[in-house]
């Protein structure tokens, strides 16, 4: 078995866990409101800011040892500047603070995920990264297009303004999710691939997580009043 299927079947659990997340699930049958996507943006933003320097540490820790893996991780670098710019944008454009969530820290949350995230590529393996990619990318290449179509539903928008992010990464993460798939299978070591496995575990549910704090602050807000 190619090792990608392998880290399929041996992650179906979590990422069933993952997509059914009560706010998911409502997020793609129902839609949602204005101000549960600029809180995903909000949260989008504290872990995607990180997202180059965490390559970046992951080149750091590689060393000599997989020089086409390093090489991978300098395109991701490439691909991946600006991003968190992108959703500072599409806060704008929907009317939201988008400074005083750049001068944020995400929730606690968010704040593990990126946490475990360095923790694990210092102290477990530099591929231990391809854990999280493959949760953040192959998430956004399932969901956010049909995720992107029913919030411009729900939010009475069209064209891509506000969802600049979103939009592009339903197209470009397929591209990655495929690079993904070649990276890992040219992979032959039993260490490596067991901390993919491992972090992708971890990763699902931490970013579930992040999903579910925004969900229970917003019923909170909305019992309170």
């Amino acid at each position: 078995m190619p090792y990608f299927d392998d880290l399929l079947a041996q992650t179906r659990q979590e990422r069933d866990a993952f997509i059914a997340t009560p706010v998911i699930q409502r997020a793609l049958s129902e839609g949602v409101d204005r101000g549960l996507y600029l809180d995903f943006l909000g949260q989008a933003y504290h872990h995607v800011r990180h997202t180059c320097w965490l390559l970046s540490c992951a080149v750091a820790r590689c060393g000599d040892q997989d020089q086409k893996y390093v090489d991978a991780l300098f395109e991701y670098i490439e691909e991946e500047k600006g991003h968190d710019e992108w959703i500072l944008n599409d806060i704008r454009d929907l009317d939201g603070d988008a400074e005083a969530v750049r001068n944020g820290r995400g929730d606690l949350p968010c704040r593990l995920m990126v946490a475990y995230a360095y923790y694990a590529i210092e102290h477990i393996s530099p591929y231990a990264l391809l854990g999280m990619v493959h949760v953040l990318e192959g998430m956004s290449a399932a969901l956010a297009l049909a995720a992107a179509s029913r919030l411009k539903e729900s939010l009475g928008i069209e064209g891509d303004t506000g969802f600049s992010y979103l939009s592009s990464h339903g197209s470009l993460d397929q591209e990655h999710v495929a690079f993904f798939q070649d990276l890992v299978n040219g992979l032959d070591d039993p260490e490596a691939q067991r901390a993919i496995i491992d972090t992708a575990k971890v990763i699902y549910r931490l970013y579930g997580d992040i999903f579910t704090e925004i969900d229970n602050a917003r019923a909170g807000d909305r019992n309170a009043a």
